[in-house]
């Protein structure tokens, strides 16, 4: 068991939670602006860029979801740990704790890039 600052994690997720909250509103946003954008007259190569953007879109936004709720999952071991353990985590909850986080980095990375991508193609078109 490893003794650290339970309520330190847990705001940690809660900060994760919030931030991908955000994104989610953002690039569902973006996806409607895609689709209004699809409806203007395009050239086929900005059609396939509307369909590759709109495919990265889903993706991304079940991949902002799926992690939200991996995160949830993991406050609510660290309540039940933290009750039944005497305010102590396992080696493997902390473990899961920084795997949670480098899948935040690389999802916020991912989502930097698709943002990039987005808008090139956005001032790219009519």
């Amino acid at each position: 068991m490893v003794q650290v600052e339970i309520a330190q994690l847990t705001e940690e997720c809660s900060t994760w939670r919030d931030a991908l909250r955000q994104l989610r509103e953002e690039f569902t946003r973006d996806k409607s602006k895609l689709q209004e954008t699809a409806l203007l007259p395009l050239s086929k190569h900005q059609l396939q860029d509307v369909e590759h953007l709109q495919n990265q879109f889903h993706i991304q936004l079940i991949n902002i979801h799926d992690l939200k709720q991996a995160i949830k999952t993991h406050c609510r071991m660290m309540d039940m740990e933290k009750a039944t353990h005497k305010g102590q985590l396992r080696e493997e909850t902390m473990a899961m704790h920084e795997d949670l986080y480098d899948q935040y980095q690389r999802l916020d990375a991912t989502l930097g890039e698709l943002r990039q991508e987005f808008n090139s193609f956005l001032r790219n078109t009519p």
